[in-house]
């Protein structure tokens, strides 16, 4: 057993004392690797196994997960916090609609619904009507509504069962008109656009081969292929249109162009924005598929067509992208040319290209003739973010979301014709947005790098001392981190806390050369980054050294696993959640072998020698002393799986590094993220504030 008097000092501060912490043994084995000549022990490699299956793990996590809420029991103000969190979270949340025939439909939240509802109208003044209410799916709520698709003519809609978190979905159909469910089931579907057929007849989608006994949460996910599945026709009927068995890695999503012309197959091996276009022709039953696109080189997403003109926004000859025409046989002719910001996502609606662009990580929309000539730009409601814009060609209107760090995502319709921007659904709130100030800074990297910085806080509060500050990034995948709210960071704010959001290289905020700046051999720029963020905010007064907590999620959770065997003596708090701490087998599992393109292939000597240096798990610096450490992860993440968290957990609590807490928070139930219902999302939060409250001095509610 290993106690731990959890003591810490902050600033003039009386210390903070702690009841001893006993935390589990963990069992070592005996697993040692020859990696290329070096010797890698891997003493926890059995906490891989599937807790669901594995009594030993179970066991484990149970253990682990009775001293982590004893722990929390005694954080002062955690049920205050909860309470306030609650009721932040209690206001209207809408997603964005889609017209199909005469329908409206959209997803709602009355507030603190565990799951949202989605709705249908007749028109856009009809009277909203409940579809689907996954609210009574399950007992613990976390049963949840995913992906949904009408039929072009509103009649039908196809959707997706999520449970438990689980990347997983089942399909299920219903009619429209009478809500009640029809007889078709689809399993085995992940990673999956729902794209019907123009007449109604089906819909195309992905699927992979039903996994071995007991293998569904972590075997690799290979071979997936396009069906046609046909209304009131079992599964097992449904027609093969697309699959690469003979590159088995390649996955295929499809879609239906507006006129129902032509299946368009986008095929990718990792996560790069690098696709093989193929073109099925729906209009000639049985035509054999044709490549538009080869190599797996660029970016090509599709933007939208005209006959048998397609236009995509594409990374080719153009690292900050740019939108091409290519008509059937492959001819290509440059549309929107590439610009000094980077160009986000595009849609053809009404006749024009509607088209968002990132502008220091804000959202900019610009729009063109098919031909490329300028037409004007959308006014959106402030600085923020600002996503949708889709719909068919021939549609007078679109709609979009507009969202930033004070003002919760609300719901506009936009009139191409006129250029009129009118509300759809804006939530009412428990606070006033004015209260809040939204400072978009830069600072300098270790090599000099100019990284955008945003800075969010209570309008008044007293900068002077250094306030206890939150700081969160991402950091890969060549995904933008944009001004968004949150009811949790609200909170941690209205506590007299800082928020702080890094746009550190290996995201998407400026384009491909950003994205490769901070991946494979380059992702030390990313841990840089992030570590510099954090010197600034010191250097310049907005928070104090012992006041800094940091967060991130996923790969986000890669990163403050990192940067805390890089820099423990930075950060007062680390929570690192879902995160990916085994750089070295993190390609076994899943989703993991997608990853490649941001990480690189542990088996090549170049890429190990990189993962080596900075996989948290391996990296954990036995005599030094750490910050306080929360990780978070759940039973059910098939997406990083749970073994990645209890390693690291195990390794940290094995090793030499301190009087503060290292523990593990992990939830039953859940998975990567996705469909988590709102009371978990509420008490996970709690948890979390009150410990980062409690080890960098944030006054927490009745102190």
């Amino acid at each position: 057993m290993k106690n731990l008097v959890a003591a810490f000092l902050l600033g003039a501060a009386a210390p903070v004392i702690a009841a001893p912490i006993t935390y589990p043994v963990t069992e070592r084995g005996p697993v040692v690797e020859n990696h290329f000549g070096q010797p890698i022990a891997d003493p926890y490699r059995w906490l891989e196994n599937d807790v669901r299956t594995d009594p030993k793990v179970a066991e484990w996590v149970a253990s682990e997960n009775g001293v982590t809420n004893a722990y929390l029991s005694t954080l002062p103000g955690r049920a205050a916090i909860k309470q306030r969190l609650t009721a932040l979270w209690n206001y209207e949340r809408f997603e964005l609609p889609e017209k199909a025939g005469a329908n409206y439909f959209y997803t709602r939240n009355d507030g603190l619904q565990n799951q949202s509802v989605l709705y249908v109208r007749a028109g856009l003044e009809g009277t909203p009507r409940a579809l689907i209410d996954p609210n009574g799916w399950a007992k613990d709520g976390a049963t949840a509504l995913a992906e949904w698709k009408p039929s072009k003519d509103g009649t039908k809609l196809a959707y997706a069962v999520q449970d438990g978190g689980t990347d997983w979905r089942t399909v299920r159909l219903l009619d429209v008109a009478t809500a009640q469910p029809l007889a078709d089931e689809l399993k085995w579907v992940k990673f999956s656009n729902l794209a019907w057929a123009k007449d109604g007849s089906g819909l195309y989608y992905s699927r992979f081969a039903e996994p071995a006994a007991g293998a569904a949460f972590q075997a690799l996910n290979e071979n997936q292929q396009v069906y046609f599945h046909r209304l009131g026709t079992p599964q097992a009927q449904d027609v093969l249109v697309y699959a690469t068995p003979d590159r088995p890695k390649l996955g295929h999503s499809a879609q239906v162009t507006e006129d129902g012309a032509w299946l368009v197959v986008t095929s990718a091996e990792g996560t790069d924005d690098r696709y093989e276009i193929t073109l099925i022709d729906l209009r000639k039953p049985g035509a054999a598929p044709v490549t538009l696109v080869k190599g797996l080189e660029n970016n090509w997403t599709l933007a939208g067509s005209a006959g048998d003109t397609f236009y995509f926004v594409t990374n080719k000859d153009a690292p900050l992208q740019r939108i091409v025409a290519l008509d059937a046989a492959g001819a290509v002719r440059e549309i929107v040319p590439q610009d000094k910001a980077t160009i986000d996502s595009a849609a053809i609606v009404g006749g024009k290209l509607v088209v968002t662009y990132l502008v220091d990580a804000r959202t900019e929309v610009r729009l063109f003739g098919l031909d490329g000539q300028p037409a004007g730009k959308v006014d959106l409601p402030g600085i923020g973010t600002a996503i949708g814009f889709e719909g068919d060609a021939g549609d007078p209107e679109t709609f979009f979301a507009f969202t930033s760090f004070n003002v919760p995502k609300a719901i506009y319709r936009y009139d191409v014709a006129t250029g009129a921007v009118t509300p759809f659904a804006v939530p009412k709130v428990a606070f006033d947005p004015a209260d809040y100030v939204v400072e978009q800074r830069f600072y300098r990297s270790k090599d000099g790098t100019r990284v955008p910085l945003f800075v969010v806080y209570r309008k008044g509060a007293n900068l002077k001392p250094g306030l206890p500050t939150l700081l969160y990034a991402y950091g890969g995948f060549n995904i933008a981190s944009r001004p968004s709210f949150s009811p949790a960071n609200l909170a941690w704010m209205e506590m007299g806390g800082v928020y702080a959001l890094a746009n550190i290289r290996g995201g998407g905020e400026y384009g491909k050369a950003w994205h490769d700046a901070g991946r494979l051999a380059n992702k030390q720029n990313v841990f840089d980054d992030f570590i510099a963020a954090g010197e600034y905010l010191i250097n310049e007064g907005i928070t104090g050294r012992g006041r800094l907590a940091i967060m991130g999620r996923s790969n986000g959770g890669l990163l403050i696993g990192a940067v805390t065997n890089q820099r423990p003596d930075l950060f007062a708090a680390a929570l690192p959640a879902v995160g990916v701490m085994d750089m070295l087998r993190f390609d076994r599992f899943t989703a993991g072998r997608y990853w490649v393109d941001d990480y690189g292939y542990p088996d090549r000597q170049p890429d190990f020698d990189v993962l080596r240096r900075y996989s948290p798990y391996h990296n954990i610096r036995d005599g030094v002393p750490y910050p306080a450490i929360l990780v978070t992860t759940a039973d059910t993440d098939d997406r990083v799986v749970p073994g990645h968290s209890f390693k690291y957990v195990a390794a940290l609590q094995a090793a030499r590094i301190g009087d503060r807490p290292h523990l593990i928070r992990i939830e039953t139930r859940a998975g990567h993220g996705s469909g988590k219902p709102t009371d978990k999302l509420i008490a996970e939060f709690a948890d979390l504030w009150a410990f980062a409250a409690r080890w960098t001095g944030l006054a927490v509610p009745g102190q």
